[in-house]
């Protein structure tokens, strides 16, 4: 493979593209800095097939991305296969308004063909490659110049591996006939309304107990501006005011300013501070939530009681036992709220749809409806329907006769 340790120059860049352009795949990944700012700062892309593999260096004077941004986000002929992609994705959004597509994430589909939920990349690298990752340079600064050769031999090599483990991936997939199984889940991660920042939207993400317009209302208007503070000073939102006080304020405002300085999580200087009049006056005229807004209540049944409970812990058990037959994540299968809502008398659930049906959730109804059973063969937990373990018990007592 053809390493270009560091590009720093659009006409190099453009070239790469070009030639990436022709490629079935390529792999994609990003070196970030986050700590102290609302946006990512983006220090380096790695991209590469299997020919050739390069580090881009964004930070460069006079670097233009345009032609890796329309290849990543435009061209639909190429695969953009990334691993934990979630951020990456986040950042290419940041600088276009688009995420990549077509797009494959690695540690989704190790969900498909093992029981790995969050397979880490060094992880991945030996399970598939047999190979240790240096991971010292993992937590380095990635915004400083120059970069180190040990930075960026690390950096790169996050997509020279994953350009020749992604085709075992595939084969796999295709071995298996699980390949549709993780459609909707890569679609989930090219879906640009998860990085649209939203401010009016920023109160969803916000733990906020009941259902009072009032609060609620108030809770809406602090996240927002909030939101838009952080933006503005380009800092984290957590900086401004961490979740648990904002929660706090909407549901005991403070009456005037310098109550502000009774409030837990924020400090003397509130009380007089012109950052402080802004979050009194948001309060002031924060309004009720509309009906419209108001959270939607999540389906529920009957309420569990003991015997559902019971019947919700037999159907986890019951995840467990077919995740590990058939070598699948539990968490693509389906997760502990939904078997409870089975568990409740809901029927309408993802469980009981596509190959989630075929797969477990037929056998979760029949669970629920008593028509599995659990049984030990051979030292090991299996599941078996009630009429076959009744038709095995007439054969054997008639055997015996």
């Amino acid at each position: 493979m053809k390493i270009h340790k560091l590009i720093t120059d659009t006409k190099t860049l453009t070239e790469l593209c070009q030639r990436l352009a022709q490629s079935e795949f390529v792999c994609v990944d990003t070196e970030f800095m986050r700590e102290n700012t609302y946006w990512p700062e983006l220090c380096l892309v790695q991209i590469g097939n299997e020919e050739e593999a390069a580090a881009v260096d964004p930070l460069a004077d006079g670097i233009d991305l345009t032609p890796m941004l329309d290849l990543l986000c435009d061209n639909e002929e190429v695969l953009k296969v990334f691993h934990a992609g979630g951020q990456d994705v986040e950042i290419v959004y940041n600088l276009t308004g688009k995420t990549p597509h077509p797009i494959f994430d690695t540690q989704i589909a190790m969900m498909a063909i093992s029981q790995s939920e969050q397979i880490g990349y060094a992880n991945l690298v030996e399970s598939w490659l047999g190979l240790t990752v240096d991971k010292g340079a993992r937590f380095t600064d990635w915004a400083r110049r120059p970069l180190t050769e040990r930075q960026i031999e690390y950096a790169i090599g996050d997509v020279t591996h994953l350009a020749e483990i992604f085709p075992k991936i595939l084969d796999k997939l295709v071995s298996t006939g699980r390949g549709m199984w993780l459609n909707a889940e890569m679609d989930k991660l090219a879906d640009p309304e998860n990085y649209r920042m939203d401010p009016d939207n920023a109160w969803r993400r916000i733990r906020q107990q009941g259902r009072n317009p009032a609060v609620l209302g108030r809770l809406k208007a602090l996240a927002g501006w909030r939101e838009l503070e952080a933006q503005h000073k380009n800092i984290p939102r957590g900086r401004i005011m961490r979740d648990e006080t904002l929660a706090d304020i909407a549901g005991h405002p403070p009456k005037k300013q310098a109550d502000l300085a009774k409030v837990r999580g924020l400090s003397n200087a509130w009380k007089d501070n012109d950052i402080g009049k802004r979050l009194m006056k948001v309060i002031a005229g924060a309004e009720p939530l509309s009906k419209d807004e108001m959270p939607v209540k999540a389906k529920r049944g009957a309420p569990l009681g003991k015997e559902g409970a019971l019947v919700a812990d037999l159907l986890k058990l019951l995840l467990k036992i077919r995740a590990r037959e058939i070598d699948i994540a539990a968490r693509l299968l389906t997760r502990a709220d939904e078997m409870e809502a089975l568990a409740a008398g809901i029927r309408d659930l993802p469980i009981l749809e596509g190959w989630r049906y075929e797969v477990f959730g037929k056998d979760a109804l029949q669970l629920v409806e008593g028509k599995l059973a659990f049984a030990v063969k051979n030292g090991r937990l299996t599941m078996t329907h009630v009429d076959d373990m009744a038709a095995e018990l007439n054969g054997t007592q008639e055997a015996a006769e």
